[in-house]
């Protein structure tokens, strides 16, 4: 058998798939939850070690005829984050997270250092946005003084667990875009916004260098034998998670939209060209493969929906009953579910709201609709960005957990007045991820497949799952979304302030 497996290091689990590319199928899965790292500062941690160690766990838990059959894999990792790296490669300081929100103050210093947003954008492609990693390090550099003074590389989650997988430092146009410190027109460092974000030292040479999308290392031998793998597999360069999800849904060539509904909610699409919004609208960022992902990120996604079914005492597996109890609107209860603030809209130091409670909404299943509802919302409102500069899409490709709700997938459809279609391997990033080892593995053996042969011959769709916009809804959705937007007008003065 040659398998491929991907790895996706999240925010709450790190998961682990195999897959046998001959019978287009899945042949192991495998995930163990991670711990969160809080504070009421906005931090939000987690220890490398412990991804290193979900890790193990997950291939311990596979099949060891199933292990030995992989010859290549690669790695999906949360975007954002920073591991403080020495000079032994040793972590210096918990990662800081890409829903930490701590750094406001640090973003709004690197880019008046470089003339304000409207310039940073000029210079960049993007702004520098809370949860980006070059304001987490100002951010160290101030708070933990002795970590950062021992800094010696810059690396992000992937990039860490593929530096305990090879040995090797380095890191990939798509994740690198991410950081705030690329040109993602030009795929290179920008000296001006290092220097912006420490003048006191060359933060290029912090930097790991940029590999090629279709790069391969070799396994550590060492790290082989704990994982039960064998010592010649190879090991693909990876990427963020959204990029890896991208791969995963098929999103790897123009046209198609895809959604993820984790713990944060993305929109994105693959372009073959930069696509900036110079106001900042979207994450201009660039793909794993060569390309370019424009995306909009939200910081509260399925995180909503599991605040109120945990606060309540029910599982979110029983949350599609509390939806169909309850009209699209929820009778009038909005939800901004900004728990963790929030970067579309950009209010990182937001806060949730709950609106227009009356006798009659006051329920168990309105609340959980109200999170459910907002979430999406907020969503739109990137969706909308995305139509004003008008790009164009005739359906939406969802993955994430949120997918996994029959009501969540009529929601989207209805809310966007778009088809919906959901891909049989639920993983995105995970199969992305293998679909990327797949892909490099066999342009090293003289397959001259591209990306997107690769997708097309591998992503399918569920259609059991697919949905479609339900027109008798429309008239209420839409007027439940214009409510929401004038509560969130009403609010955002307050929480900029």
């Amino acid at each position: 058998m040659n398998l491929v497996a991907g790895i996706d290091a999240g925010t709450q689990s790190l998961k682990v798939v195999v897959y046998d590319p001959a019978a287009r199928g899945l042949v192991a899965t495998a995930s163990v939850p991670l711990g969160l790292i809080s504070g009421e500062d906005g931090r939000r941690e987690q220890q490398p070690a412990d991804w290193v160690a979900a890790m193990r766990t997950c291939f311990d838990c596979i099949d060891p005829a199933v292990r030995a059959g992989v010859v290549a894999l690669a790695v999906s990792g949360q975007q954002h984050g920073f591991v403080p790296v020495d000079a032994h490669g040793q972590v210096l300081a918990p990662a800081k997270l890409w829903c930490d929100t701590s750094t406001t103050a640090e973003c709004t210093q690197i880019m008046d250092r470089l003339g304000g947003a409207e310039r940073t954008i000029e210079l960049a492609g993007n702004p520098i946005l809370a949860g980006y990693t070059a304001s987490k390090l100002p951010w160290t550099k101030t708070h933990r003084p002795d970590a950062y003074a021992r800094l010696a590389t810059i690396l992000l989650p992937h990039d860490y667990l593929n530096f305990v997988l090879t040995g090797q430092c380095f890191c990939e146009w798509g994740d690198a875009s991410g950081t705030g410190w690329l040109d993602v027109r030009t795929r290179t460092w920008l000296k001006d916004l290092l220097r912006a974000t420490d003048a006191d030292r060359d933060l290029a040479d912090c930097l790991p260098p940029i590999a090629a999308p279709d790069a391969l290392f070799d396994i550590d031998p060492a790290m082989a034998t704990q994982l039960g793998l064998p010592a010649t597999v190879k090991v693909a360069v990876g990427g963020g998670d959204n990029m890896m999800a991208a791969i995963g849904t098929g999103c790897v060539e123009e046209g198609r939209l895809a959604m993820s509904l984790g713990t944060s909610g993305t929109l994105f699409a693959y372009s073959d060209t930069p696509v900036v919004d110079p106001a900042g609208a979207w994450a201009a960022f660039c793909s794993s493969t060569g390309g370019w992902l424009p995306l909009i990120c939200t910081m509260n996604c399925t995180v909503a929906t599991e605040q109120v079914a945990k606060a309540f005492g029910f599982s979110t597996r029983e949350g599609d009953a509390h939806l169909h109890a309850t009209p699209p609107g929820a009778d009038g209860l909005v939800m901004l579910p900004f728990l963790n603030g929030e970067r579309t809209p950009d209010l990182p130091l937001g806060k949730g709201v709950l609106a227009g409670l009356d006798p009659t909404n006051f329920s168990t299943a309105h609340l959980y609709r109200a999170a459910m509802e907002g979430a999406t919302y907020s969503l739109k409102y990137g969706f909308d960005a995305f139509v004003r500069a008008g790009m164009a899409f005739d359906r939406i490709v969802l993955t994430g957990g949120g997918s996994n709700s029959a009501a969540w997938r009529q929601l989207v459809a209805d809310v966007f007045g778009l088809p919906v279609d959901v891909p049989a391997q639920s993983e995105g990033a995970a199969f992305g991820a293998a679909l990327q080892a797949l892909w490099a593995i066999g342009r090293a053996g003289g397959d001259g497949a591209s990306i997107a042969d690769i997708a097309r011959t591998h992503v399918a769709v569920d259609p059991a799952l697919s949905t479609r916009p339900d027109p008798t809804r429309a008239a209420a959705y839409a007027a439940a979304y214009a409510r929401f937007l004038r509560y969130l007008d009403a609010v955002t003065p307050l929480q900029r302030g």
